[in-house]
């Protein structure tokens, strides 16, 4: 059986073709929203954050003897524990990722860490869209909410959790943009008017992520952009397409239904 680290849509696409060519497998998704999907498949799955033990105890239970990490490019700890469960559990670890689009324009500013981005956003100032989630907002809050000179909008999923967030860190109500995507360019762009947008910040999670469609209304509208550019970690096997990752179970045998 497959050991698979899920939760985004390409995630779940690479899940019911492994599945509908009869792979046996786990998805592990961290949110309720996330599983949804994964029901309407049937596919397995478990629900909730896993450090590196609790994978092996799982793997262990179900004779899983391969890891596919399909997380976000973002989910740097998700793939550092999963790394670390197929080391102790000495099975195979395989990472799908989707490709990474090379950005190059003299309005996109690109810096490696969540804080870089922060204080390089305080010294450019203005109206500034938050597109990177609700899970480092705090780094954001920190350096630009007491700034007179700047205006934070917080564009995150509509849920319970991310308005408590907002609220704690004091995000008020009219600089919140509760909404969930995929997003058009045009709706980018209806946005970033609508606010009056001149600075936008995002992270580079790749076509799949709709980052494309969010810079390219951002140029558009001479829009300012800082880019968050992804972890770099030790994966070993990555692959950027689904023949990869079937090709790569295929020779390392076993796992049919």
């Amino acid at each position: 059986m497959i050991f698979m680290l899920a939760g985004t849509s390409d995630a779940r696409e690479l899940a019911i073709r492994l599945q509908d060519k009869g792979h046996s497998l786990i998805a592990t998704v961290v949110t309720e929203s996330a599983a949804s999907s994964l029901k309407e498949a049937n596919i397995s799955h478990h629900i909730g954050r896993l450090h590196a033990m609790q994978m092996v105890e799982l793997c262990q239970k179900l004779g899983c003897n391969k890891i596919v990490d399909a997380s976000h490019p973002f989910a740097e700890e998700a793939s550092k524990e999963a790394i670390s469960a197929s080391n102790i559990l000495n099975i195979p670890y395989i990472r799908y990722e989707r490709r990474n689009e090379q950005y190059d324009h003299p309005l996109i500013s690109a810096v490696d860490t969540y804080e870089e981005a922060a204080l390089l956003a305080k010294q450019k100032g203005g109206t500034i869209m938050l597109t990177t989630g609700s899970k480092t907002l705090a780094t954001f809050t920190k350096h630009l909410l007491d700034d007179e000179c700047i205006r934070l909008l917080a564009r995150m999923l509509p849920n319970k959790e991310n308005m408590e967030k907002c609220d704690a860190l004091g995000v008020v109500q009219k600089d919140i943009i509760a909404i969930q995507g995929p997003f058009s360019k045009q709706l980018n762009a209806a946005l970033y008017e609508q606010y009056g947008v001149t600075l936008m910040v995002t992270k580079e999670s790749g076509k799949v992520g709709s980052v494309d469609e969010k810079i390219e209304a951002a140029l558009e509208l001479n829009i300012e952009i800082i880019l968050i550019k992804r972890p770099q970690i030790a994966y070993g096997e990555v692959y950027a397409t689904f023949e990869g990752v079937e090709q790569a179970i295929q020779q390392l045998g076993g796992n049919k239904q």
